[in-house]
């Protein structure tokens, strides 16, 4: 009976990290699809950024408010309907011929992400063993990754296929997605917080110990968000026109490895030092990769996507611990501002970077990084420990039989 129910554990877990795969596909078919919707609808830059800007800002700013009706009411309903959403308003991008009629579907599309995010992650640590949380969530995390790096690469192929009605391919998808998602919620019972009694309410939430959590992820996605932006961009003022295109794609799949590693080592030998070790050795990473350039500063910028990615699950799951109960919240919170934060961070390093060169503003983002390592003396060491019971959420997803 046991390891029939760890079977179905994991069988609902996967359809979780599915829904994330699929839902991040979905947002890596855009950044395919702008220079087509340019060419097509004349759009100049700005309007194209914009339209990202619209999309973004759903996907961020909403992720707390959906993270908190996931815990109030539950997310059998929320969990697919999110899924279906995302598909059916991105499957309607390459069908819209009038550029003002773009920017409000973007924001609905991106709601979909938005609300799957939250959703996806609580869940997924609730079904989570405590001493393999950081495991768990780390899996969780690179799933996501591994769909909106794939996401181009697919839309590349469909749109010039099919031109930009290849996005009509997002409707199944979504819509796939949404049915094994809710098959996995379907032999669950899930007590949301407005069916507990008052006496089962959550523990208190620590905000102020939530601040630097946040304050950390945040610091970190701006870093990583802006290296991986800009890298391209100086490998080929620099001439390297072969490599400009490879060093995104070491720093994403380092960063989706470093994720990996870093909630396995944090369930082993800590997630305090790993949080500790990963952002003190990234320093000198990212430092070592603005000073080389060319083959041999792809070696540094795979260091430096492994070692800020790596205490991703760690600053997550503290989060979900820091707000029992509330871990959809806790999940919006960290996704929804790291997130955001990361698209800010660009624009800033670019305005920099316009006064004193390109490398030297790229060397500059170590100093966020330096700031998120003093940052972790401030967070309560007991974020970092291990619970002794199962679960500190005081909310459970409990197998059933139908």
């Amino acid at each position: 009976m046991r390891r029939a129910g760890g079977y179905w554990q994991r069988a609902r877990l996967a359809t979780f990290m599915l829904g994330h795969f699929s839902v991040d596909l979905m947002s890596g078919l855009l950044p395919a699809l702008y220079p087509l919707l340019a060419l097509e609808l004349q759009l100049d830059y700005g309007p194209i950024g914009a339209l990202a800007l619209a999309y973004t800002a759903a996907v961020s700013l909403t992720q707390p408010l959906f993270g908190y009706l996931a815990d109030r009411w539950g997310v059998r309903r929320l969990a697919p309907l999110s899924l279906a959403w995302s598909g059916l308003f991105l499957s309607l991008y390459g069908f819209v011929h009038h550029p003002e009629l773009l920017y409000p579907l973007a924001f609905l599309a991106g709601l979909g992400s938005g609300a799957y995010h939250p959703v996806g992650a609580s869940r997924a640590a609730q079904l989570a063993p405590e001493h393999h949380r950081n495991t768990t969530m780390s899996v969780y995390t690179v799933s996501g990754t591994v769909g909106y790096a794939l996401g181009p690469l697919v839309g590349a192929l469909l749109f010039r296929s099919f031109g930009s009605a290849g996005t009509l391919v997002a409707l199944p998808l979504g819509l796939v997605a949404a049915v094994l998602v809710r098959w996995g919620l379907g032999r669950f019972t899930e007590v949301s917080s407005s069916q507990r009694p008052y006496h089962a309410s959550p523990q208190r939430t620590d905000w102020r110990a939530l601040a630097p959590i946040l304050a950390i992820v945040m610091l970190r996605s701006w870093t990583f968000m802006t290296v991986a932006t800009f890298a391209p961009v100086w490998y080929r003022e620099m001439g390297y026109e072969l490599l400009y295109g490879v060093v995104a794609t070491v720093i994403v799949a380092s960063g989706a490895l470093g994720t990996l590693l870093g909630g396995i080592l944090a369930d082993r030998i800590s997630s305090w030092r790993v949080l500790l070790g990963s952002l003190t050795l990234a320093i000198p990473a990212l430092l070592a990769f603005a000073a080389s350039g060319g083959p041999l500063g792809l070696i540094a910028a795979a260091a430096f996507g492994l070692l800020a990615d790596a205490s991703i699950s760690i600053t997550l799951v503290a989060a979900q611990r820091l707000l029992p109960g509330r871990t959809g919240v806790a999940s919006g919170f960290i996704l929804g501002m790291g997130f955001v934060t990361g698209g800010i961070g660009a624009p800033v390093t670019g305005w920099i970077a316009d006064r004193i060169g390109l490398q030297l503003a790229l060397a500059l983002n170590a100093t966020a990084l330096l700031a998120a390592l003093a940052l972790c003396w401030v967070v309560p060491a007991w974020v970092f420990r291990r619970p002794a019971l199962a679960s500190a959420s005081g909310e459970r997803l409990t197998a059933t039989s139908r």
